[in-house]
């Protein structure tokens, strides 16, 4: 059976029913991660990517997502604090410029932004640009409007995650729809953006939510999928859930490559809550593309010495 889900992903054909069976059910990690990097070698030979983020706006999000420690619903420890300095988004990309960095994102809390903070936006999306970085921007659900405004700026990635399937949505945030955040990445993907969007793994889904989410990403035809595993923040409603193990967490990386085999397969957060500095590697023989690299919204990540160390010994290229 794995001979023939490592042909068909190839070959760009989708899995049956059968199939995404077999890998759900299938105990031998070892057998699935292999097939999976012979998949993700197939389309993206022995590349690797770093993307990096800068928290530029934190807390006070008036979403209720169960997950989020910058939601003001929950009582959490995480920063507050408005849009930052530019001078502060300059002397970070300088700071992960060094590291060959091609991918930089700047980070916003809340459902949109005040025109204000867009003007702001443009600003940081200009600095990233004349540093000669990529620039990405993760701030909410934004109008067509707004992201031309962006896209003449210089933007070139948009992120906004979709964070679980349709059908598990209402069991993770009430404040909007999911629709709303379906409509905001095909306005991205119709503008021609480089759109990444994902989900959050661990809070609570089943296998079959998972397989739902990468189906619509598929259907959305979106450049690069981030795969984000829950960090359990004291005072979210999610505080109480462990983090997955290594195995589980490796076997979603593989699922998405085969369901999702020429895309930028991305690991975010909680890439230090489910592997140590010793393991992390494993997710760049699974199935990934991409890490991000640095720290996270609101809490520190592995050193990127150590993951340059990990390409280095795994004889990838960092592109």
């Amino acid at each position: 059976m794995i001979e023939k889900i490592i042909k068909k992903s190839k070959e760009l054909q989708t899995l049956n029913n059968d199939e995404i069976e077999f890998i759900i059910r299938c105990d031998n990690i070892k057998e699935i991660c292999e097939a999976a990097d012979e998949v993700k070698k197939h389309f993206f030979d022995n590349k690797v990517q770093f993307c990096s983020i800068i928290n530029a706006k934190s807390g006070r999000c008036s979403e209720d997502c169960k997950f989020c420690a910058q939601s003001a619903h929950y009582n959490t420890e995480s920063p507050v604090y408005e849009f930052i300095d530019l001078d502060n988004i300059e002397k970070r990309v300088k700071e992960y410029k060094q590291y060959g960095i091609k991918r930089f994102s700047i980070v916003t809390s809340g459902k949109s932004l005040s025109r204000k903070d867009i003007d702001k936006l443009v600003e940081g999306v200009k600095i990233v640009r004349e540093n000669g970085l990529l620039a990405d921007v993760s701030v909410g659900i934004l109008d067509k409007d707004t992201l031309i405004k962006l896209k003449n700026a210089g933007l070139s990635g948009f992120h906004h995650n979709l964070e679980t399937s349709r059908s598990y949505f209402k069991n993770v945030c009430t404040t909007h729809d999911y629709e709303e955040d379906v409509l905001c990445v095909k306005n991205a993907v119709e503008l021609g953006f480089f759109v990444c969007s994902g989900g959050i793994f661990g809070i609570g889904e089943n296998w079959y939510h998972r397989v739902e989410l990468a189906l619509t990403l598929k259907e959305l035809n979106v450049d690069s999928i981030p795969l984000n595993f829950l960090n359990p923040i004291k005072g979210t409603p999610y505080e109480h859930l462990s983090p997955l193990s290594e195995d589980e967490a490796l076997k979603i990386i593989a699922l998405y490559r085969f369901l999702l085999p020429n895309k930028q397969i991305r690991v975010c957060g909680g890439r230090n809550i489910v592997f140590t500095k010793t393991t992390k590697h494993k997710i760049l023989e699974s199935g990934a593309f991409g890490i991000m690299v640095g720290d996270y919204l609101t809490v520190s990540g592995f050193d990127i010495p150590s993951d340059l160390e990990d390409i280095k010994k795994l004889n990838l290229k960092l592109v």
